[in-house]
């Protein structure tokens, strides 16, 4: 007997297609190793007839930025009345807004850094110059701007010197109308997956972050040995049980469900501090995501099939049924 029929939508026309397709390409090929029949799709003008014609069992849709993960797509997928791996279209548009994100999170009691919300508008009729200097003073340097929508760290920059603000700024609305101005937060740089299976949520060891003499950028990312990475991270025990325990909860607090990475930064006292939640982690070579898998001891490829599963378990979705937050299970 063949097992599900799982139809995996990468590439679109976001700033991260070429992510997208790389984390596509490895998602099909551990599904079809563990006896699925995968389809893999674009999404384009041509996806919804594909849908029809191919009728998938459920949709995993590996699509990073607006396309993937600020909910339009799933709202699409439930009219459809297809399930799907990943959170229902409301809490992708609490992920994705990053300021939005930082609110429920520290309602829940986890700490997020300061920031400012700016709209490109607020610049150019308040003036460019005067706006940031106040957000200077208010945040000390060094400050990070980056955009409040948007993944792969495209359009962030870490500002050390006041004469740098104007180009960060420019940079940041490259990628996006509205600015985050925030305050740098010192420590160690984490990144902690969380995952459903077999009716559970579960926290991976986090993956610790780091540059030699630069940010974990786009670059950083996504080229082979540009950063040093360890699963898990170098942290005493009860700082990584801290972590976890964060992670869960902005999981859970922003109703995230199936697959998910958390970043933080963990400041020299062991207190975690929320970056933002990742609705549709990557899954390349270089991501985060499979270095923790294999730090848990686990089987990458299986462990897809359980998402699968897990999200097939489900009842379809009802478009427009209101949102509410999970709650996590202990890690």
């Amino acid at each position: 007997m063949s097992g599900p029929r799982v139809a995996v939508l990468a590439g679109g026309l976001s700033h991260e297609r070429d992510v997208s397709l790389r984390s596509g390409r490895r998602v099909a090929e551990a599904l079809r190793g563990r006896g699925c029949e995968v389809v893999e799709l674009d999404a384009d003008a041509q996806l919804l007839p594909r849908l029809a014609q191919e009728a998938p069992d459920v949709v995993w849709p590996v699509l990073h930025g607006a396309v993937g993960e600020d909910g339009a797509l799933r709202d699409v997928l439930e009219l459809l009345g297809l399930r799907y791996v990943g959170p229902r279209p409301a809490a992708c548009r609490l992920a994705w807004d990053k300021a939005v994100a930082a609110a429920v999170v520290a309602a829940a009691g986890v700490a997020v850094p300061g920031e400012v919300v700016l709209p490109h508008a607020t610049f150019r009729d308040l003036g460019a110059q005067a706006v940031l200097a106040a957000a200077a003073r208010w945040a000390g340097l060094p400050l990070v701007v980056k955009p409040a929508r948007g993944g792969s760290a495209l359009g962030v920059g870490v500002v050390r010197r006041e004469g740098d603000l104007a180009r960060a700024a420019a940079e940041c609305f490259a990628y996006g109308d509205t600015a985050l101005v925030q305050r740098h937060v010192a420590g160690t740089e984490v990144a902690v997956p969380v995952v459903e299976l077999d009716g559970r949520v579960r926290a991976l060891p986090a993956v610790e972050v780091r540059v030699d003499g630069g940010e974990y950028g786009y670059a950083a990312r996504y080229t082979a040995g540009a950063a040093e990475f360890f699963a898990p991270a170098r942290l005493p025990d009860e700082v990584a049980a801290r972590v976890a325990g964060a992670a869960l909860t902005a999981h859970a607090a922003l109703g995230l469900r199936h697959l998910s990475r958390v970043d933080l930064v963990v400041r020299p006292d062991g207190e975690p501090v929320f970056l933002e939640a990742n609705a549709a982690p990557g899954t390349t070579e270089t991501s985060l995501l499979p270095q923790a898998v294999r730090a848990a001891g686990l089987d990458l490829d299986a462990l897809y099939r359980g998402v699968v599963e897990t999200a097939l378990a489900q009842p379809v979705a009802e478009p427009g049924a209101p949102w509410r937050p999970g709650v996590a299970a202990p890690a």
